[in-house]
């Protein structure tokens, strides 16, 4: 079984390696803009002029 694992291994060495790399690097994306967006010092959109726009009946 780990005989199998190893070839398995040395095999595919260069595609996991890419894949480990690739995953690194979306979970570092993500965590930077998690963190940018977080302690981001925005104001809140706010709604000041709430509007009815009457709908039209489907002619189905």
């Amino acid at each position: 079984m780990l005989a199998k694992i190893t070839e398995f291994v040395k095999k595919n060495l260069d595609t996991i390696i890419l894949s480990t790399l690739v995953a690194l690097f979306i979970l570092l994306s993500f965590a930077s803009g998690y963190i940018i967006a977080k302690y981001q010092d925005r104001a809140p959109i706010t709604i000041t002029n709430e509007q009815l726009i009457p709908l039209k009946p489907s002619t189905n």
